[in-house]
């Protein structure tokens, strides 16, 4: 009898909770709020140019990390070839948002970010060989649609010269993959 005295008011509870509006997502630092429209969303992205034959083809996941304090984006390029993975964080010092990206090519880049509504301008410093750039300037802009774009410049030889553009979906079943 006592079970069953329990089971009854357990039931009630589970189905009020049923359809009340899901929890709070979990908290951000209050610097990093501005990116929650790219939090726990994977995107697949083709570069521009890439073709059947030779595709270019990005995943890019976004998510929560270290409870809050950071963003984790990890990212590989055609199965894994090539890929990295960048922590976003508020740089109290800088008084910015920051961060750091390491690769699977050995080299790794520094740098800030500034968050206009749903775009992203990144300026960054590389350190290690990648391929003779120095610094990258890039945006990334979350379109009303969900569609992401992001485009990239290299500074090489002291000069400013095309990098990447991609055109991304969101696709909660693309993996990134490292090998």
């Amino acid at each position: 009898m006592y079970a069953s005295s329990l089971a009854v008011p357990a039931l009630l509870i589970a189905l009020l909770h049923a359809d009340s509006p899901a929890a709070d997502p979990p908290p951000l630092d209050e610097h990093l709020e501005p990116l929650r429209p790219w939090i726990d969303k994977t995107f697949r992205g083709e570069f521009a140019g890439s073709t059947p034959e030779k595709p270019q083809v990005d995943v890019s996941r976004w998510e929560r990390a270290l409870n809050g304090r950071a963003i984790r984006v990890l990212h590989s390029i055609n199965d894994g070839g090539y890929g990295g993975e960048s922590l976003i964080f508020w740089d109290s010092d800088a008084n910015r948002i920051a961060f750091h990206y390491f690769t699977t090519a050995g080299f790794r880049t520094t740098g800030f970010i500034t968050v206009e509504g749903r775009k992203l301008t990144s300026h960054e410093k590389v350190s290690g060989n990648a391929g003779g750039a120095t610094e990258v300037r890039a945006t990334i802009e979350l379109g009303p649609d969900g569609t992401m774009t992001s485009k990239a410049e290299l500074l090489k030889d002291g000069k400013w010269v095309p990098g990447h553009e991609i055109r991304y979906r969101e696709d909660p079943k693309a993996e990134v993959k490292f090998r």
